[in-house]
Parts: structure tokens; C-alpha cells; sequence
């Protein structure tokens, strides 16, 4: 391509199939033509189909070590979109160069959330492309954090990367700790989503359960993995824990939750149905058995529109989380709060499957990650920015939270030094 008006067309063989693909080009206006994908956007199953051809994509599948937080990075970040076939594109705001395929910004990073009293400030940990952010406190004293990277999860990634920190302060970048290509089994399969080649790693959650680690992940229209550390460190190896020669089961953000008496819980999804494993999780140790929310909320103002189909019955539709305070289970998936949060619903059990009641909005804007505890026993709630209301957009942060006179989780707005 020898100036901003040319377009390299080329014919490219895959799966059998001859495509006519276009190399990116920019328009005077600033926008990006994009490569026109191969399939159809009906074409949406996951079904299975030979590597793209060698330079495809023109994206990275890790997003690396990241950068310190200045105030030229407080706000801003990226905003992943799979809206349109020839649009697919990355909003981005921040320093340095911004992405070949950039779409506009707008009011991406309002931080609505913050101004209007919902939670307190907060700062990124890391100026870092990550969605679905994760932090665990580890056997070590060490906190672990992972999540969702690489510069477009809609198209693909290498894997699950690693960051560790003492203190929630300073982050040290672990690598690429499980790659795709190198320990996967059934994940290395590449598959069709929305018309155009995909093999992403989505919402890796790292798990410290009785005495050793495991990583959880998932891999849109094909399935959920658990993955177990060979040497009881967080930075692995790791195998899968069993079955890896096809998902566990069809769906996304598997989570898992490490009871008291070492009973260990598998869920994912919206957190519809739950399966109790292996004590070393090698297996099931049980039936998976659906999990039902007594106390409904009926209210369209406190859900996305896709629980319409189950009349509201659901707890979330997707990102399930699970913990325990004072002997009560709560269970957790992401909604939509109007006027478009993107928030953990959490509802209470005496039991780990259920029924559980009392479903609540908890902390606005910190869906899709996890809630933890510290070394002092406090209580956080990640966010990742996955709305317009929140103050950065997928990039890692932690709000800081507690338990009400109701045992909600709910924003804290005491003074907080991490």
C-alpha cells in the first residue's frame, strides 16, 4: 500500500473456501476500513473451522506488563466494540498511539458512578487493557490478578496472564502463565463467532483453594475449563484439572468457590445452575443442580433485557461470582442497572445451592470481576469499566466496600489507604 487512498486486495484460501480480504485504510475523515470477515454475521454457533491464514489479525493477544498510573491515565482506557462486521473497532483514550482501528470516544469514561455519590473515587491499579479483572489473595500473602487481555477478546488471544503484588500497590508482571497454543487442549480449536475467525480466553479467574492454585477460564460458544497448578505456585505450570479434551461445560465466566469445610463449588454464566467437586478438584462430586432465586425482582429498571426470557427469574445474566460471610452463602451475576450500570446482582443462601433470596444492586459498576477480602479483612469489590457511567474503561481498579446492617455488600465511602 503506497499512500491513504489504495487498498490492498488479495485472495486469501481458508477452510477451503476462497475470500476476498481488504488491509485496513485510513479515510481522510480519520475513520478505518477494516477486513470484511470471511462468514457470514448469521454464522454464530461456534462451529469449528480451520486457522485463519497466517497475518489475519492485526491485533495483539497480550496486553503485557502495563504502565504505572499517572494523571494522564486516571481516566480513559479502551472500549472493545463488536457492534457492526465492517466496524469492529477500539475506543481509546489515553497516551501514546492510538489503535489502527480507533473509534470515537464520546462521553465513554463520564464517570457518572463517581459524581453522582455511588461509590467513591477511584484510581486504575495499572494502565493495562483488562476486562474482567480478578484479585486473589494468595497462600503467600501475595495478591494475584488476572482478567481478560490482549487488545481484542472479540477476536482472539494467547491465553491467561498474571500480575502479583504485595500490597495492592505495586503490580509485577508474571507473563503469559497458560498459553492457548502451547498447554491448551480443546481451547486450541479456532471457531466462527459473528461471522469472523475466534479463539479468546475470556474472564480467567486465579483461585487459591485447599493449598494450591487453580485457574478457571472460559471460551465464547465452546466452553468452561478449571486449570490446576503442577507446582502450588500462582505462576504455574498448569493442566487442566480434568477433561481436557473438551469443555465442561457450553458456556462462559466459570467461577469457583472454596467452602469452609474444603467443599469446593463450580458455576458460570448467570449463575443458573452449580455442581460441588472434588475436594483436589478432579472431578465432579455430584450433579449439576439448578439454582433458583425465590424472591424474584421483577423490575425491567434492574435487568438487562435478555432475562425478559426467563421473567426475571434470574440472579444475573452472566459473570457469576460466590463467597461467604457470617455462615451465609452469595451468590453473584452481572445486570444491568438503569440507567445502564454494569453490576453484580448479589442474592443470599443458608445453603450453597439455594434457594436463595433477596437479590440486590451491590457495589454500581463493579460487575464482571470478583469481590475479596484483604490481609486486613476488609472487604473490595473489583471494577473494569464495562458501562459509560464508570470513571475508567477496561482497565483494572478495586472499590473499596463493606457489609450494611443488612449484610449487603455495598460501597464504602470511609478513608481508605491501600
Amino acid at each position: 500500500m503506497t499512500d491513504g487512498s489504495s487498498i490492498d486486495r488479495r485472495m486469501v484460501l481458508a477452510g477451503g473456501v476462497a475470500l476476498l480480504a481488504t488491509t485496513p485504510r485510513v479515510m481522510a475523515q480519520g475513520a478505518t476500513v477494516r477486513k470484511r470477515p470471511p462468514f457470514p454475521i448469521e454464522d454464530d454457533v461456534g462451529r469449528r473451522v480451520a486457522p485463519p491464514p497466517a497475518g489475519y489479525f492485526d491485533v495483539k493477544g497480550r496486553s503485557g506488563p502495563g504502565q504505572r498510573v499517572t494523571p494522564a491515565t486516571e481516566r480513559g482506557g479502551w472500549v472493545t466494540s463488536e457492534a457492526a462486521v465492517d466496524r469492529k473497532g477500539v475506543r481509546y483514550r489515553g497516551p501514546g498511539p492510538a489503535p489502527a482501528n480507533l473509534l470515537p470516544w464520546g462521553e465513554s469514561d463520564s464517570g457518572r458512578v463517581v459524581s453522582q455519590g455511588l461509590i467513591p473515587p477511584v484510581k486504575p491499579l495499572l494502565h493495562v487493557h483488562l476486562r474482567d479483572t480478578i484479585v486473589c489473595l494468595g497462600g503467600d500473602g501475595n495478591y494475584y490478578m488476572t482478567g481478560s487481555t490482549g487488545d481484542d477478546i472479540w477476536k482472539q488471544n494467547d491465553g491467561v496472564e498474571l500480575w502479583r503484588s504485595p500490597d495492592l500497590k505495586r503490580w509485577d508482571y508474571l507473563g503469559l502463565v497458560w498459553s492457548i497454543e502451547r498447554d491448551g487442549g480443546w481451547e486450541k480449536n479456532w471457531t466462527v463467532r459473528k461471522g469472523d475467525y475466534f479463539r479468546a480466553v475470556w474472564a480467567p479467574e486465579i483461585h487459591f483453594i485447599n493449598g494450591n492454585y487453580y485457574i478457571c477460564h472460559s471460551i465464547s460458544r465452546s466452553g468452561i475449563a478449571i486449570l490446576r497448578s503442577t507446582t502450588g505456585r500462582a505462576e504455574g505450570p498448569y493442566v487442566h484439572a480434568f477433561s481436557p479434551d473438551a469443555p465442561l461445560r457450553n458456556g462462559i465466566d466459570a467461577t469457583l468457590f472454596g467452602d469452609d469445610d474444603g467443599s469446593v463449588y463450580l458455576t458460570y454464566g448467570g449463575a443458573f445452575e452449580m455442581v460441588r467437586l472434588k475436594k483436589d478438584l478432579s472431578g465432579y462430586d455430584g450433579d449439576w443442580q439448578p439454582i433458583v432465586l425465590e424472591t424474584p425482582d421483577p423490575d425491567p429498571a434492574h435487568h438487562n433485557k435478555k432475562c425478559i426470557r426467563h421473567d426475571y427469574k434470574d440472579i444475573g445474566f452472566e459473570g457469576a461470582t460466590m463467597f461467604k460471610h457470617d455462615g451465609r452463602y452469595y451468590l453473584g451475576a452481572v445486570d444491568r442497572f438503569v440507567p445502564n450500570r454494569y453490576s453484580f446482582a448479589l442474592a443470599t443462601s443458608d445453603k450453597p445451592f439455594g434457594p436463595y433470596r433477596d437479590r440486590y444492586e451491590s457495589v454500581p459498576c463493579g460487575g464482571g470481576g470478583n469481590i475479596f477480602r484483604d490481609k486486613q479483612g476488609r472487604w473490595w469489590c473489583t471494577i473494569f469499566g464495562n458501562d459509560d457511567e464508570a470513571p475508567f474503561r477496561e482497565k483494572p481498579g478495586i472499590v473499596p466496600a463493606r457489609m450494611d446492617e443488612k449484610g449487603h455488600l455495598v460501597a464504602d465511602f470511609r478513608p481508605r489507604d491501600i
